[in-house]
Protein backbone atom coordinates (compact mmCIF):
# COMPACT_ATOMS: atom_id res chain seq x y z
CA UNK A 1 0.00 0.00 0.00
CA UNK A 2 1.18 3.51 -0.86
CA UNK A 3 2.61 5.40 2.15
CA UNK A 4 0.08 8.20 1.62
CA UNK A 5 -2.79 5.73 1.69
CA UNK A 6 -1.39 4.23 4.86
CA UNK A 7 -1.22 7.68 6.43
CA UNK A 8 -4.79 8.39 5.31
CA UNK A 9 -5.94 5.08 6.79
CA UNK A 10 -4.61 6.20 10.17
CA UNK A 11 -6.79 9.32 10.00
CA UNK A 12 -9.77 7.16 9.06
CA UNK A 13 -9.04 4.91 12.05
CA UNK A 14 -8.99 7.93 14.36
CA UNK A 15 -12.31 9.10 12.92
CA UNK A 16 -13.99 5.81 13.92
CA UNK A 17 -13.83 7.12 17.47
CA UNK A 18 -16.69 9.50 16.63
CA UNK A 19 -18.85 6.54 15.58
CA UNK A 20 -17.91 4.65 18.74
CA UNK A 21 -18.84 7.68 20.86
CA UNK A 22 -22.25 7.79 19.18
CA UNK A 23 -22.80 4.09 19.85
CA UNK A 24 -21.80 4.66 23.48
CA UNK A 25 -24.15 7.63 23.74
CA UNK A 26 -27.07 5.65 22.32
CA UNK A 27 -26.42 2.94 24.90
CA UNK A 28 -26.21 5.57 27.65
CA UNK A 29 -29.53 7.12 26.65
CA UNK A 30 -31.11 3.70 27.12
CA UNK A 31 -29.15 3.32 30.40
CA UNK A 32 -27.33 0.25 29.12
CA UNK A 33 -24.27 1.20 31.11
CA UNK A 34 -22.26 -1.97 30.53
CA UNK A 35 -22.70 -1.69 26.76
CA UNK A 36 -21.83 1.99 26.88
CA UNK A 37 -18.57 1.32 28.69
CA UNK A 38 -17.67 -1.51 26.34
CA UNK A 39 -17.96 0.92 23.41
CA UNK A 40 -15.82 3.40 25.34
CA UNK A 41 -13.21 0.73 26.00
CA UNK A 42 -13.09 -0.03 22.27
CA UNK A 43 -12.67 3.71 21.64
CA UNK A 44 -9.84 3.77 24.19
CA UNK A 45 -8.09 0.92 22.38
CA UNK A 46 -8.41 2.78 19.07
CA UNK A 47 -7.00 5.89 20.72
CA UNK A 48 -4.07 3.88 22.01
CA UNK A 49 -3.30 2.44 18.58
CA UNK A 50 -3.73 5.43 16.27
CA UNK A 51 -1.07 7.60 17.91
CA UNK A 52 1.85 5.19 17.39
CA UNK A 53 0.59 4.49 13.86
CA UNK A 54 0.38 8.22 13.11
CA UNK A 55 3.99 8.70 14.17
CA UNK A 56 5.14 5.57 12.32
CA UNK A 57 3.62 6.71 9.03
CA UNK A 58 4.39 10.41 9.67
CA UNK A 59 0.84 11.53 8.89
CA UNK A 60 1.73 15.21 9.18
CA UNK A 61 4.01 14.84 6.18
CA UNK A 62 2.33 12.06 4.22
CA UNK A 63 -1.29 13.14 4.66
CA UNK A 64 -1.33 16.81 5.70
CA UNK A 65 -4.83 17.40 4.30
CA UNK A 66 -6.33 16.30 7.61
CA UNK A 67 -5.25 17.57 11.00
CA UNK A 68 -4.85 14.40 13.04
CA UNK A 69 -4.27 16.29 16.29
CA UNK A 70 -7.50 18.25 15.91
CA UNK A 71 -9.41 15.11 14.93
CA UNK A 72 -8.03 13.30 17.96
CA UNK A 73 -9.04 16.12 20.30
CA UNK A 74 -12.60 16.15 18.96
CA UNK A 75 -12.95 12.40 19.39
CA UNK A 76 -11.29 12.48 22.81
CA UNK A 77 -13.69 15.14 24.07
CA UNK A 78 -16.62 12.98 23.05
CA UNK A 79 -15.31 9.68 24.41
CA UNK A 80 -13.26 10.91 27.38
CA UNK A 81 -15.53 13.70 28.59
CA UNK A 82 -18.99 14.16 27.12
CA UNK A 83 -20.38 10.61 27.15
CA UNK A 84 -19.01 9.63 30.60
CA UNK A 85 -20.21 12.93 32.11
CA UNK A 86 -23.70 12.23 30.79
CA UNK A 87 -23.56 8.70 32.21
CA UNK A 88 -22.49 9.95 35.63
CA UNK A 89 -25.35 12.45 35.64
CA UNK A 90 -28.07 10.02 34.51
CA UNK A 91 -26.92 7.02 36.54
CA UNK A 92 -28.23 8.31 39.84
CA UNK A 93 -24.83 8.05 41.51
CA UNK A 94 -24.95 11.79 42.16
CA UNK A 95 -28.36 13.01 43.40
CA UNK A 96 -29.84 16.45 42.83
CA UNK A 97 -27.50 19.42 42.71
CA UNK A 98 -24.39 17.22 43.05
CA UNK A 99 -24.99 15.76 39.59
CA UNK A 100 -25.37 19.21 38.06
CA UNK A 101 -22.20 20.44 39.76
CA UNK A 102 -20.26 17.40 38.55
CA UNK A 103 -21.22 17.64 34.88
CA UNK A 104 -20.60 21.39 34.81
CA UNK A 105 -17.17 20.93 36.40
CA UNK A 106 -16.26 18.05 34.07
CA UNK A 107 -17.38 19.54 30.76
CA UNK A 108 -16.33 23.14 31.42
CA UNK A 109 -12.90 22.41 32.88
CA UNK A 110 -12.14 19.76 30.26
CA UNK A 111 -12.78 21.96 27.23
CA UNK A 112 -10.44 24.58 28.69
CA UNK A 113 -7.82 21.92 29.39
CA UNK A 114 -8.05 20.50 25.87
CA UNK A 115 -7.34 23.96 24.45
CA UNK A 116 -4.35 24.57 26.74
CA UNK A 117 -1.13 24.63 24.72
CA UNK A 118 0.82 23.66 27.86
CA UNK A 119 -0.94 20.34 28.39
CA UNK A 120 2.08 18.27 27.27
CA UNK A 121 5.40 18.14 29.14
CA UNK A 122 8.86 17.75 27.64
CA UNK A 123 8.82 13.99 28.18
CA UNK A 124 5.43 13.66 26.42
CA UNK A 125 3.52 13.28 29.67
CA UNK A 126 0.55 15.46 30.61
CA UNK A 127 0.69 18.52 32.82
CA UNK A 128 -2.37 18.24 35.02
CA UNK A 129 -5.01 15.53 35.09
CA UNK A 130 -5.59 14.74 31.37
CA UNK A 131 -9.41 14.66 31.53
CA UNK A 132 -9.64 10.86 31.35
CA UNK A 133 -13.18 10.92 32.72
CA UNK A 134 -14.07 7.75 30.82
CA UNK A 135 -11.64 5.87 33.07
CA UNK A 136 -12.67 7.68 36.25
CA UNK A 137 -16.41 7.22 35.72
CA UNK A 138 -15.99 3.53 34.85
CA UNK A 139 -14.17 2.95 38.14
CA UNK A 140 -16.87 4.88 40.01
CA UNK A 141 -19.56 2.72 38.38
CA UNK A 142 -17.64 -0.37 39.48
CA UNK A 143 -16.98 0.67 43.08
CA UNK A 144 -20.12 2.76 43.68
CA UNK A 145 -18.80 4.80 46.63
CA UNK A 146 -21.01 7.29 48.52
CA UNK A 147 -22.10 10.31 46.50
CA UNK A 148 -19.95 12.74 48.51
CA UNK A 149 -16.87 10.64 47.68
CA UNK A 150 -17.78 10.70 44.01
CA UNK A 151 -18.33 14.45 44.05
CA UNK A 152 -15.06 14.96 45.90
CA UNK A 153 -13.14 12.87 43.35
CA UNK A 154 -14.70 14.79 40.47
CA UNK A 155 -13.94 18.22 41.92
CA UNK A 156 -10.38 17.34 42.96
CA UNK A 157 -9.57 15.96 39.51
CA UNK A 158 -11.25 18.91 37.76
CA UNK A 159 -9.08 21.31 39.72
CA UNK A 160 -6.12 18.98 39.22
CA UNK A 161 -6.21 19.62 35.49
CA UNK A 162 -4.71 23.06 36.13
CA UNK A 163 -1.98 22.16 38.62
CA UNK A 164 1.56 21.37 37.45
CA UNK A 165 1.21 17.70 38.35
CA UNK A 166 2.58 15.12 35.95
CA UNK A 167 0.41 12.33 34.55
CA UNK A 168 2.06 9.80 32.28
CA UNK A 169 1.15 8.93 28.73
CA UNK A 170 1.22 5.10 28.70
CA UNK A 171 2.99 4.80 25.35
CA UNK A 172 4.90 8.09 25.01
CA UNK A 173 6.34 8.61 28.51
CA UNK A 174 9.59 6.66 28.27
CA UNK A 175 10.43 6.56 31.96
CA UNK A 176 9.15 3.30 33.51
CA UNK A 177 7.29 2.50 30.29
CA UNK A 178 8.10 -1.19 30.66
CA UNK A 179 5.78 -1.16 33.68
CA UNK A 180 3.37 1.60 32.68
CA UNK A 181 2.37 0.05 29.37
CA UNK A 182 1.43 -3.35 30.87
CA UNK A 183 -0.46 -1.53 33.64
CA UNK A 184 -2.44 0.37 31.01
CA UNK A 185 -3.20 -2.80 29.09
CA UNK A 186 -4.23 -4.51 32.32
CA UNK A 187 -6.55 -1.60 33.16
CA UNK A 188 -8.21 -1.99 29.76
CA UNK A 189 -8.73 -5.72 30.32
CA UNK A 190 -10.14 -5.19 33.82
CA UNK A 191 -12.42 -2.42 32.52
CA UNK A 192 -13.86 -4.65 29.79
CA UNK A 193 -14.19 -7.52 32.26
CA UNK A 194 -16.05 -5.33 34.79
CA UNK A 195 -18.43 -4.07 32.12
CA UNK A 196 -19.10 -7.56 30.76
CA UNK A 197 -20.16 -8.80 34.22
CA UNK A 198 -22.31 -5.67 34.65
CA UNK A 199 -20.08 -4.34 37.44
CA UNK A 200 -20.92 -7.23 39.76
CA UNK A 201 -19.68 -6.17 43.22
CA UNK A 202 -17.85 -9.43 43.84
CA UNK A 203 -15.93 -9.43 40.57
CA UNK A 204 -12.14 -9.63 40.81
CA UNK A 205 -12.06 -7.07 38.01
CA UNK A 206 -12.78 -4.36 40.58
CA UNK A 207 -9.56 -5.10 42.47
CA UNK A 208 -7.64 -4.99 39.22
CA UNK A 209 -9.19 -1.64 38.39
CA UNK A 210 -8.24 -0.23 41.77
CA UNK A 211 -4.61 -1.35 41.57
CA UNK A 212 -4.03 -0.24 37.99
CA UNK A 213 -5.94 3.04 38.45
CA UNK A 214 -3.91 3.99 41.52
CA UNK A 215 -0.71 3.30 39.58
CA UNK A 216 -1.74 5.32 36.52
CA UNK A 217 -3.03 8.18 38.65
CA UNK A 218 0.05 8.63 40.81
CA UNK A 219 3.05 7.26 38.90
CA UNK A 220 3.67 10.57 37.13
CA UNK A 221 3.63 12.48 40.40
CA UNK A 222 6.06 9.94 41.86
CA UNK A 223 8.33 10.57 38.87
CA UNK A 224 8.27 14.27 39.72
CA UNK A 225 9.30 13.53 43.29
CA UNK A 226 11.92 10.88 42.51
CA UNK A 227 14.65 12.32 40.26
CA UNK A 228 15.67 10.31 37.23
CA UNK A 229 19.13 8.78 37.39
CA UNK A 230 21.44 10.04 34.69
CA UNK A 231 23.86 7.69 33.00
CA UNK A 232 27.47 8.37 33.93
Amino acid sequence: MNIRLKALSVHLLTATGAVLSMLAMLAAVEQKWSLMFLWLVVALVVDGIDGPLARHYDVKHNCPTYDGVLMDLIVDYLTYVFVPAYALFKSGLLPGWTGWLAIIAITYASVIYFADTRMKTKDNSFSGFPACWNMVVLVLFALKPDYYVILGVVLVLAVGMFFPLKFIHPTRTKRWRTLSLPMSLAWTVFAAWAAMVHFHPQSWAHWGLVVTSVYLLFVGIVQQIVPERRAA
